[in-house]
């Protein structure tokens, strides 16, 4: 089995006409699929949150087989994943997408719970904290994108859950955790 760094591909990875956008419905249908599901499973095992169209992205080559995507094609998954919820546009022109492999509700589920879990509730925490705090290392928010992060935050700030702190600069950034 091939593998990208400690991540091992699907068999399709080596098939090439999975590297080309069928023309038959159903094909494609699959291949957006099979495409959307490696995409979000990278994506977590790497801890990637941006792809950037215009810039090499390791999923969408394979040199084994001298194949690559083409821009229609990564637009086509990807816009595919932002139909779902699953992903974002970060600008106008579609050169950048946001994935998220856990929607801002799971987020904000997951920091819930690992408020709870390390017995922070009531507790003061930077947002750095959070994204890079001894508490937060090999766990699903160790190195969570800021803006994930942020929009999580105020999800759980909406449900009265925390409560955000504006700092004299951006990194010291704090947010309390209701019980």
């Amino acid at each position: 089995m091939q593998t990208l760094g400690n991540f091992k591909l699907p068999q399709f990875f080596n098939y090439p006409p999975y590297f080309t956008l069928q023309p038959v419905r159903e094909t494609r249908e699959k291949q957006v699929q099979l495409w959307k599901e490696l995409i979000l499973d990278y994506c977590k095992s790497q801890k990637v949150f941006i792809i950037g169209l215009e810039e090499d992205f390791p999923l969408f080559i394979n040199s084994a087989i001298e194949r690559s995507l083409s821009h229609e094609a990564k637009e086509v998954f990807l816009s595919s994943l932002v139909s779902e919820g699953r992903a974002e546009w970060m600008d106008k022109g579609h050169k950048k997408c946001l994935i998220l492999w856990l929607r801002i509700q799971d987020w904000a589920d997951c920091i819930l719970n690992f408020v709870r879990e390390n017995g922070l509730e009531n507790g003061v925490m930077t947002l750095e904290d959070i994204r890079s705090g001894i508490e937060s290392r090999g766990t699903e928010l160790e190195g969570i994108d800021r803006g994930v992060l942020v929009r999580a935050l105020r999800h759980l700030e909406q449900k009265g859950k925390a409560a955000i702190f504006k700092g004299s600069a951006t990194d010291d950034e704090g947010v309390k955790f209701s019980a």
